[in-house]
């Protein structure tokens, strides 16, 4: 008779011990993949944006409706139609495009 407190130790099949590794595979490359999503994130999501000019400013009587920032250069339209190209530097117009 066989002791209670004494368990049979059993040989695992040759396919039961393949599944728990490639679980235990699975779960490792899932972690690493999670680990590399994120760093790649934060790295991504904690670079400098483009240097925003705390003010812009713009002819008397002019309104602006939409303002875009480029390498060098800042767009506004404005609510007469126009396109105009501004220096982020000085602030002085580069050039005006009239929208027809």
């Amino acid at each position: 008779m066989t002791d209670p407190s004494e368990p049979e130790i059993l040989d695992e099949p040759p396919q039961l011990k393949f599944l728990r590794r490639l679980v235990t595979t699975l779960t490792v490359v899932m972690i690493g993949g999670l680990v590399v999503v994120i760093s790649l994130l934060v790295i991504r999501l904690s670079a400098d944006g483009p240097s925003l000019p705390a003010e812009i400013i713009l002819p008397t009587g002019t309104t602006a409706e939409a303002v875009t920032f480029g390498n060098g250069w800042i767009a506004v339209v404005t609510t007469d139609n126009q396109i105009l190209i501004l220096d982020p530097d000085s602030q002085t117009i580069r050039q005006t495009i009239d929208i027809k």
